[in-house]
């Protein structure tokens, strides 16, 4: 008997399964029909020589800019050169003579740079006044040619 109960439960799955396929599918199908849509055509807006949006294209005879596309720049324009000094003042913020690094603080911007022990040209220690130059490193700018003032 335990066989003939389980064929009728895998038949009533299957028939409640392919009944929810075929509502599913009537659904979809009358979606369709009574859609507004209309393809890409009924979804394109213009804007006419007003600057306003319009379901028509604009008339090429009435368009009254004509804009040079050599003039027009794509992308973020390139920064000019600033006149900054190549030696800079600072102030040793912080220095480990036993791990060969330390943080200079630029007097006036406050800004710190890392400074590593082949960097100096003088020994330095905490709160001494020093001149530098900056280069680019690996995790941003870098302190070199450190010497005491």
């Amino acid at each position: 008997m335990a066989k003939s109960q389980e064929s009728v439960n895998k038949k009533e799955k299957e028939a409640k399964r392919f009944k929810k396929q075929k509502e599913k599918q009537q659904k979809s199908d009358e979606r369709k029909k009574n859609s507004q849509g209309g393809g890409l055509d009924n979804m394109m807006a213009y804007v006419d020589e007003n600057g306003m949006l319009t379901s028509t294209p604009q008339d090429p005879t009435k368009k009254k800019v004509m804009i040079d596309v050599s003039t027009i720049k794509i992308g973020v324009s390139k920064r000019e050169e600033e006149d900054v000094p190549a030696v800079r003042n600072g102030r040793v913020d912080f220095y480990n003579d036993s791990k060969g690094f330390g943080f200079i603080k630029e007097i006036g911007t406050q800004e710190k740079y890392f400074v590593h022990v082949k960097g100096l040209l003088d020994e330095i220690k905490e709160n001494d006044l020093v001149t530098f130059e900056l280069e680019r490193g690996i995790k941003g700018l870098n302190a070199f040619n450190v010497k005491k003032v």
